[in-house]
């Protein structure tokens, strides 16, 4: 086997669900008007047929109305949102359909229709499907595979290539982008999504961005799958198998709101089977000769522990063996506002309640007291006497009593101090599992005495491999704030003793020890000095990596300090407004403190807005100073450094440096900068972490990183060997674009150049995101920015590269050199001075000025990128050209890397071949055909015995009855079914014959044309289907043209094609104000009561989701052309020649109007900048922005009146 294509991984996958029970099924097969169909549309995304069966099956006895309710229920859509129908579904499919029955005696009571039974996989119907077409509004789509249980397409797969270098899980995860905008039907029923080229292989949820799609390394728990192995079929067995498939879907799936709106939430593989083993131990402690401890689970911080817990706590409670039980949820903390009781909260679908906090020690015993059920959130204090000393009262005798204690470790709860002993003598029969972030200790025995040994360990190595969490990095920055020998003593001496072994140090001593190191900490010129070197940290840190910083100070005192100095350097940062201003202080306090303390006490409700601005990555808050506060449960993605001022040690500094440990886009890692001397602490928490048995590093010196750095700063420096640069670094070059071309061209001269270049500028980019605020890295600063420059110009000029939507925003930044700004250098074009032509016809003069390109390797790599990007884009219209100019192009550049051509001899070549290309793309008018047509004229007429044979005139003729023929027999799947197949090719067998077409060149002939017909013939299906259609799909009624009397009873409906979201093909609305018919074929329709028709109103439909809040996709719209005045805030149809969207072209859209304006002294004004805003619940869209120069390109057409629906 030559290659590993997608079809061989497509058949791989589904041997794999053979083997685990699936029925498979080829989607051409069950396909409409096929004689195993078992939809009756192309629409339809459900296996109808097998949803009812199961859903009667599932649940005997019911009247036959019930069972249609159900049916009706689950195919019905009710929100505009996508997540929103997911949702509801997600919920219909876990509890089951509620129907209201009427019993024969007249009474009504309520039922609920099982969709899939839980207990028994067995008897569900399992299916996969591939190819699987769908059809929806005037797109038609065919997902890779697709996995259905009970007629429910709950898995969408989506696989790649494992030797096309540009089929990666990134394009998969396109692809589903582009499914979830077109085939919005499909996913209102979506459970996971799966990307994988074999090699590689990830899992996500329907709202899942890129990085948030997680490997699955297991298949029951127990061994790991090592990176380097194939992971598609480890993570298909692992969860599809029915029974874990079903338990995943059921009881590790979350919907929570978040500032970017509903998010769907899928457990990761290390959270599914910890909590699935924490369960089982659970239920044995429980047992009667159970010894009441469930065991630890210990996953790394970052890694999703709060989400483990609570998918623990879902499946305890859901458990018929655990008879309804009481979860006591224990933490450390007196402020029960963190994240973990935010996510069992937000998690109450899961949890079948609603979490209660335990507001004292009595509300605590009252609802222990309660028979059974309930989650209850307490902290330690509450099981602690007023006397210590004294027995604590008995809360509950009951048995399925489980204490889930979070950081359950010694040094977390005290457990010298009793509170062991306190908790059995309130819950005797309880049974405890504890849940860490950070490892037990060898020496604590007590918490193995209270919860047990180890049951799941995920550590910072795996979490790592997984990208669950990224690596820390530490850096000392004590040397270079040249403190007075007799501070740096005194701050020494304090953090010794405080942090020394407390356990049996009175608070008072402790105290005291505090407030000494405070004063020493709090030294005026000590702020100063670190205010000045925080800034200047924080600064050359954002300039390669996209974030924010924490700082930890000492005391309140000390976060108000840090305030006041860092504004003083940074004013525009100050604003007592939480909705402005670049940095945050946040702390609690009362009337009773200071003044200057005053601007920075907030309550809880403002310190969430302040917490959501700083989770924003794109709000201007770009700091905050904290003492004791967010350093746990607190995630902030987009964090990437935390500046500490603040002595910690043990579990307490762990938690606090894994803030900065979450995955953010492309961020390489977290940084801890220490001011105050926490290396020690550090080094003795990585001895416990070691002792426990904990795989990775939980820190990692910055020194590696600068030498990881430099060693690949060498690397890219050799290749540039014998090319001088020196004048761009030196800023001493008049012309840096040209050098920079230069430096290409001269990559482009080695072998394999160009992408050896572009892969090892990529690597010393991530490093130097790390590592960019280090001395070490300021000195080769610009040389890192030229590296970048040459590498984007090389990307710019890749042959057959298409440039990919942003839908993954990255973190590492391009730096900007004070040699050239990034603008300077977008286009090779530019820098030669050759005008970009504005249309894909390649003129004389445009490749006569690419020719003369001094650099002429990047010529070559030029004219090769536009030749082959005209022949992709082509290949679907004109087969036989595009294979013939194509054979061309390989065989040219395979004598040119030989050597058997030379640069100059390449150009020349190249340029001929593109003008033959040109010369193709006129050629249908010269014979006067269509595109259609001429593919086939070129199809019959590739052998030139034929061409002798046949002659001209009868070719020309035959390819026109050609195209007839076969565009009225295609249909959609035609090539995937065999039958329709065969008649296709008896057919054309005939008509060739018919016309005495030569013998020896039919099977050629043939072979060719049902290839050119399979590119064209789902277009033209789908075109079929489209006229096919019958007019009640409209929300208004068709006036007969008979009937119609223009803007009195009627209004045109417009086929615009509006794209909510991407600007369509150009079209032109005609001015049709007057009230005369546009055109002959114009459908005129009739309004809704309650609107009346007037002259410049209009129909047209809207697709597309950017602006689904306000428009359903695929809604029908009232428009009336533009009436002038103000447009603020209005959404409006606009048009835009010149802006090119990834899918469809330049076009109209349909957004939210602002505008910003300058006014002149003469009274008159331009616009600066218009924007054109989505209002949509699916954060992938951006507004699409307009400088002033683009205005006069830019106009509103018309303005929405109302949705029609």
């Amino acid at each position: 086997m030559s290659t590993y294509t997608e079809s061989h991984i497509e058949q791989s996958a589904l041997r794999v669900f053979a083997d685990l029970g699936y029925e498979v099924l080829h989607g051409p097969d069950i396909a409409p008007d096929q004689p195993g169909a078992e939809r009756e549309s192309y629409k339809d995304v459900v296996l109808r047929q097998r949803l009812d069966q199961a859903i009667r099956r599932l649940n005997p006895g019911l009247p036959a109305d019930a069972y249609d309710e159900a049916l009706r229920r689950v195919l019905h859509t009710e929100s505009p949102s996508l997540v929103e129908n997911n949702r509801r579904f997600h919920k219909l499919f876990c509890e089951g359909v509620p129907v209201e029955i009427r019993r024969p005696d007249g009474r009504t009571s309520g039922e609920h229709v099982r969709l899939v039974d839980f207990e028994k996989p067995e008897n569900n119907d399992w299916a996969v499907v591939n190819q699987f077409t769908i059809k929806e509004g005037k797109k038609t789509r065919r997902p890779d595979v697709l996995v259905f249980v009970n007629g429910l397409p709950l898995g969408v797969i989506e696989l790649k290539s494992l030797t096309d270098e540009n089929a990666t899980v990134e394009s998969a995860y396109h692809q589903i982008q582009t499914y979830k905008q077109e085939l919005t039907e499909l996913f209102v029923y979506n459970g996971v999504n799966v990307l994988s080229d074999s090699m590689w292989a990830r899992i996500g949820s329907l709202t899942a961005p890129l990085e948030r799609y997680m490997p699955w390394r297991t298949v029951d728990g127990t061994d790991l799958v090592p990176l380097n192995q194939l992971q598609l079929e480890p993570l298909l067995r692992g969860v599809f198998e029915p029974g874990r498939f079903l338990d995943l879907l059921r009881n590790f799936v979350v919907f929570h709101e978040s500032d970017a709106g509903l998010i769907k939430i899928l457990g990761a593989y290390h959270q599914f089977h910890a909590a699935r083993t924490a369960l089982e131990q659970t239920i044995e402690a429980t047992q009667p000769e159970g010894d009441r401890r469930a065991g630890v689970v210990w996953h790394t911080q970052g890694s999703g522990k709060s989400l483990t817990m609570t998918f623990f706590a879902g499946k305890v409670i859901a458990d018929k063996a655990m008879n309804n039980p009481t979860l006591v949820v224990l933490t450390d903390r007196n402020d029960l506002d963190d994240q973990l009781f935010s996510t069992f909260a937000k998690s109450k679908e899961l949890l079948r309640q609603t979490p209660v906090q335990a507001a004292s020690r009595d509300h605590l015993k009252e609802l222990l007291q309660v028979a059974s059920g309930g989650v209850v959130f307490t902290t330690i204090q509450k099981f602690f006497p007023d006397d210590k000393f004294a027995r604590h009262p008995l809360l509950s005798e009951r048995k399925n009593i489980v204490v889930i204690a979070d950081e359950a470790h010694r040094s977390q709860y005290g457990f010298v101090e009793g509170f062991a002993r306190h908790m059995r003598n309130a819950l005797p029969n309880a049974s405890f599992i504890g849940f860490t972030g950070t490892p037990v200790e060898l020496e604590d025995k007590s918490t193995r005495t209270v919860f047990g040994d180890y049951i799941s360990i995920y550590d910072i190595e795996q979490a790592i491999e997984d990208n669950a969490t990224v690596p820390i990095y530490y850096e000392s920055r004590l040397a270079r704030l040249h403190l007075d020998d007799q501070v740096l003593e005194d701050l020494d001496d304090a953090f010794d003793r405080l942090t020394e072994d407390t356990e049996d140090e009175t608070r008072e001593r402790l105290k005291a020890q505090n407030v000494a190191l405070e004063s020493i900490a709090a030294n005026p010129h000590r702020v100063d000095l670190i205010a000045d070197n925080l800034l200047a940290h924080f600064d050359r840190r954002t300039e390669a990596l996209e974030g924010k910083a924490m700082v930890v100070c000492i005391s309140r005192e000390a976060c108000v300090a840090m305030y006041e100095a860092i504004v003083r350097r940074r004013p525009e940062w100050d604003s007592d407004d939480d909705a402005l201003g670049g940095i945050k202080v946040i702390m609690t306090g009362s009337a009773s403190d200071p003044p200057n303390f005053q601007p920075h006490l907030r309550s809880k409700s403002r310190r969430d807005a302040v917490g959501r601005r700083f989770k924003d990555p794109d709000d201007g808050l770009k700091m905050v100073i904290v003492c004791d506060m967010w350093l746990t449960g607190f995630d902030a993605p987009c964090a990437h450094t935390m500046y500490i001022d603040k002595p910690m040690k043990g579990h307490t500094l762990m938690q606090a440096v894994a803030r900065v440990n979450r995955v953010f886009r492309d961020k390489p890692g977290g940084l801890v900068v220490d001011y105050i001397g926490i290396a020690n602490s550090l080094r003795e928490a990585l001895r416990t972490y070691t002792e426990s048995g904990g795989k990775g590093r939980p820190k990692l010196d910055l020194d590696e990183a600068v030498e990881v750095m430099l060693k690949q700063f060498e690397i890219v420096q050799n290749m540039l060997h014998g090319f001088d640069y020196v004048p761009f670094i030196e800023g001493t070059c008049n012309h840096p674009g040209q050098l920079i071309a230069d430096a290409a061209n001269f990559i482009l001269d080695l072998e394999d150049g160009r992408e050896r270049f572009k892969h090892e500028v990529s690597k010393l980019s991530r490093a130097y995101a790390l590592a960019g605020a280090h001395e070490r890295a300021k000195a080769i600063h610009d040389e890192v920015a030229f590296f970048q420059q040459v590498r984007g110009l090389l990307a710019k000029v890749a042959p057959g590269i298409v440039q990919k939507r942003r839908d993954v925003e990255q973190a590492v930044k391009q730096l900007v050199s004070q040699a050239i700004s990034t603008d300077e250098v977008i286009d090779i074009l530019g820098l030669a001075g050759i005008e970009r032509p504005d249309i894909s016809i390649l003129s004389d003069q445009f490749l006569k000025d690419v020719a003369n390109l001094r650099q002429k390797n990047l010529a070559i790599e030029l004219l090769r990128k536009i030749i082959e990007e005209e022949l992709h884009h082509r290949a679907r219209q004109n087969l036989v050209q595009s294979r013939t100019f194509s054979e061309m192009l390989r065989d040219a550049v395979v004598r040119f890397q030989n050597r058997s051509l030379e640069t100059a001899e390449m150009v020349q070549e190249l340029m001929e071949l593109a003008k033959k290309v040109r010369e193709a793309i006129d050629r249908d008018d010269d014979l006067g055909l269509s595109p259609e047509e001429l593919a086939f004229y070129d199809a019959l007429s590739q052998s030139e015995s034929a061409r002798e044979v046949m002659g001209d005139t009868t070719l020309r003729q035959m390819a026109v009855e050609l195209t007839r023929l076969v565009r009225g027999n295609v249909s959609i799947d035609w090539s995937a079914r065999e039958s329709a197949q065969a008649k296709l090719r008896t057919l054309i067998k005939r008509f060739l014959r018919r016309y005495g077409y030569p013998p020896d060149q039919e099977k050629i002939a043939m072979d060719t044309v049902l290839e050119q017909a399979d590119l064209f013939g789902d277009e033209w299906a789908e075109d079929a289907a489209d006229a096919a259609e019958p007019a009640s799909d409209y929300p208004f009624a068709i006036v007969p043209a008979d009937q119609a009397r223009p803007f009195e009873n009627c209004v045109p409906l417009l086929d615009l094609k509006v794209a909510a979201g991407h600007f369509s093909a150009p079209q032109t609305v005609a001015e049709f104000s007057t009230g005369l018919i546009l055109n002959p074929d114009t459908t005129w329709v009739a309004l809704p009561d309650h609107l009346n028709p007037r002259p410049g109103f209009f129909v047209a439909r809207v697709v597309g989701d950017s602006m689904n809040r306000r428009i359903p996709p695929g809604s029908y719209c009232l428009f009336r052309l533009d009436p002038g005045g103000s447009r603020q805030g209005k959404v409006v149809l606009a048009s835009h020649h010149d802006i090119q969207d990834p899918w469809l072209g330049a076009g109209y859209t349909v957004k939210i109007y602002r505008s910003t304006k300058t006014h002149a002294d003469d009274g008159t004004w331009h616009h600066t900048e218009i924007r054109l805003e989505p209002d949509s619940t699916n954060a992938v869209h951006e507004p699409i922005v307009l400088s002033d120069a683009e205005e006069g390109k830019f106009r509103v057409v018309a303005e929405l009146v109302g949705v029609l629906m």
